[in-house]
């Protein structure tokens, strides 16, 4: 390998959603915000694994700045669970004061602190709120709404979520005409212990173990179908860990706060050059 350099990276769980996190307030991220290079390093049996890269980056008017990318090397304007990484890596690296910070994303400015051993952020408000969105339900599948949540969502509620063929069913939505810019895919069902839900995304193109910008998406929906005032909504993810999202009304949708786990997996070392090729862990 020609000229090759190292650099730190954070590999980081949110929930079950997993991420390669790069320090870039000091050194940008050169050849590794490449696309390709971000495919390599999300390759699961190749690189270090991950279902999206996320740059910690300099923001003038305030912390910090969190740029994120897809595993398929696309750009996406916000993801809740690599917020709450970007919140506890932020808190980690003495970037940020835990009790109140403020950083950027390409949905908008995100507010948050640390809430009882746990990131809580809150998040642009719910927008495009539909009830139904007039695409025909397939088996076990009751009613269909969307809400963009900084990405859009369409929100299935499904008799047995866990029951969904959710490879086929979630690509032949996420595809629909109805969603132009295309759309991540929520299956929601009530269970013993509460709202249970699994996610089909774009950009990775497939289920993930959790979707915090999902989990915001569902309950916005889930309260605009009962036709409620808000409140806070549990729901369990695919990993087996919890998201909160809390929903406070404004205007026509919500304003809405999201809280849920997220920890530093392990350090290691990535090395740069010509080839982006090496990964040790330490």
């Amino acid at each position: 390998m020609n000229d090759a350099a190292e650099r730190t990276f954070w590999k980081m769980n949110g929930s079950g959603n997993d991420f390669v996190f790069f320090d870039a307030r000091d050194v940008p991220p050169g050849p590794l915000g490449e696309p390709e290079a971000i495919r390599r390093i999300c390759a699961r049996r190749t690189g270090v694994g991950a279902d999206g890269v996320v740059f910690l980056e300099r923001y003038a008017e305030g912390d910090f700045r969190m740029r994120y990318h897809n595993a398929d090397g696309t750009r996406a304007s916000m993801c809740g669970n690599a917020a709450l990484c970007s919140s506890r890596l932020a808190i980690e690296l003495g970037a940020v004061d835990p009790s109140g910070f403020r950083f950027a994303t390409d949905a908008g400015v995100v507010t948050g602190r640390l809430r009882d051993g746990l990131p809580e952020i809150d998040l642009g408000a719910v927008r495009s709120i539909r009830l139904d969105v007039g695409i025909d339900l397939g088996a076990g599948e009751s009613r269909m709404g969307f809400a963009d949540a900084g990405v859009p969502h369409a929100v299935i509620l499904c008799s047995d979520a866990d029951a969904i063929k959710i490879d086929d069913r979630g690509k032949s939505v996420r595809w629909n005409a109805a969603f132009p810019d295309g759309a991540n895919v929520d299956f929601v069902s009530r269970g013993a212990d509460g709202w249970r839900m699994r996610t089909f995304e774009r950009g990775v193109e497939g289920e993930t173990l959790a979707c915090g910008t999902g989990a915001v998406a569902t309950a916005a929906v889930l309260e605009a179908w009962a036709g409620g005032r808000g409140g806070t909504t549990r729901i369990l993810t695919s990993s087996g860990l919890p998201l909160e999202v809390r929903l406070e009304p404004e205007g026509a949708g919500w304003r809405p706060s999201l809280r849920g786990n997220a920890e530093v997996v392990f350090r290691g070392i990535i090395r740069v050059g010509d080839e982006m090729a090496a990964v040790r862990a330490r």
